[in-house]
């Protein structure tokens, strides 16, 4: 491959939480574009999984870049674990002497969402296993591998999240932990701002993980059949399209014009030109937004499904002062009246004000 190609030749990037989804996704990306890989997460080869019924693992993703034509280290840590991620960053430190592009993609928390629950009905047993796996092993991550980037005065920091919205994600715990994300990507790009570090976050769109993938019953090569299930599926996106989102964000010598922000994948393949693996540019919030404004626009009351989605999207952008227009009609839509930017009562069956 040319150089262009491979625009992250000679870097080295670790992807904690690289066993499946967006983190396997970004892992083949930046090892397509020419990094040394060093693949972390819980689920190796001949250890149980680390989230039940899933069967992928760290060796899987590493095999997948080499076969690919790069270079990747699967690397067994618990990112819980402090002892254990201090001994990956002296790991990293004595093989590869650096670190350009560290990537916090740590997740595993959905078995601890309980979406039908309200924060005064949550499991707080749940709650705190959630935080501790979602929030905190971020926290553990950057705070002992991102000195590798400072004490050379370069590099990337990635936080990959759900969502760009600033407003709510459907439920407390899940909105408290990926609001955390986007915020501890913001905070340290803060106190970096003195060094040549820089740290943002990123988020997919409609992703076509392993899981989801078999939810919907179908397979990477059968995708389209999903679209008969959720129309919205038709603009779904591999995971390698966040990949490619990373990777061109680390090329970028100008990326520090983007520090503290929350970037959507979709946005960012505009910008820098790239597609998803099949050609595509995939326009799930589009989508979804020409879809929700028809239904404000109706006449008549909504039912339970368009309920759900006028509700979920006010939700979401209520609070964005660009957004007050559209969040004004929904909220009309949804019988709600006179909201300013704060928020107002759920709906109740029928749209009536609950």
């Amino acid at each position: 491959m040319t150089e262009a190609a491979r625009p992250l030749a000679g870097q080295v990037a670790l992807v904690a939480g690289a066993t499946r989804g967006a983190g396997r996704g970004i892992a083949r990306a930046l090892g397509a574009a020419g990094a040394l890989v060093f693949c972390t997460g819980r689920s190796g080869r001949g250890a149980p999984p680390a989230t039940p019924g899933r069967p992928e693992t760290i060796d899987e993703t590493a095999e997948l870049i080499a076969a690919e034509g790069g270079r990747a280290v699967a690397l067994r840590v618990d990112h819980a674990r402090e002892e254990e991620v201090a001994a990956l960053a002296a790991r990293v430190r004595d093989e590869a002497g650096r670190l350009d592009v560290l990537v916090n993609d740590i997740w595993g928390g959905d078995r601890w969402i309980e979406w039908t629950q309200r924060f005064w009905q949550l499991d707080l047993a749940n709650a705190r296993a959630l935080v501790e796996q979602a929030v905190l092993t971020h926290v553990i991550t950057a705070r002992h591998l991102a000195p590798l980037m400072i004490e050379r005065d370069r590099g990337l920091i990635v936080e990959v999240t759900d969502g760009h919205h600033p407003g709510y994600r459907g439920q407390v715990l899940y909105d408290l932990v990926k609001s955390a994300v986007s915020r501890f990507g913001y905070g340290m790009a803060m106190e970096l701002a003195r060094t040549g570090v820089t740290a943002l976050t990123v988020t997919p769109g409609f992703l076509r993980s392993e899981a989801v993938l078999d939810h919907f019953g179908v397979t990477e090569a059968s995708w389209r059949d999903a679209i008969a299930t959720d129309p919205f599926f038709a603009e779904s996106e591999t995971p390698r399209f966040v990949g490619r989102a990373v990777a061109a964000l680390a090329a970028d010598p100008d990326v520090r014009a983007k520090a503290g922000l929350t970037l959507f994948a979709a946005d960012l393949a505009e910008e820098y030109g790239f597609t998803d693996v099949d050609g595509r540019r995939p326009r799930f919030c589009q989508a979804f937004d020409a879809h929700v404004d028809e239904l404000a626009r109706g006449d008549g009351p909504l039912d339970e499904m368009g309920r759900f989605l006028v509700w979920s999207r006010y939700c979401q952008v209520h609070q964005e002062p660009a957004r007050r227009e559209q969040a004004a009609r929904l909220a009309e839509r949804l019988g709600l009246r006179g909201l300013g930017p704060g928020i107002g009562p759920a709906p109740a069956a029928g749209g009536e004000r609950g």
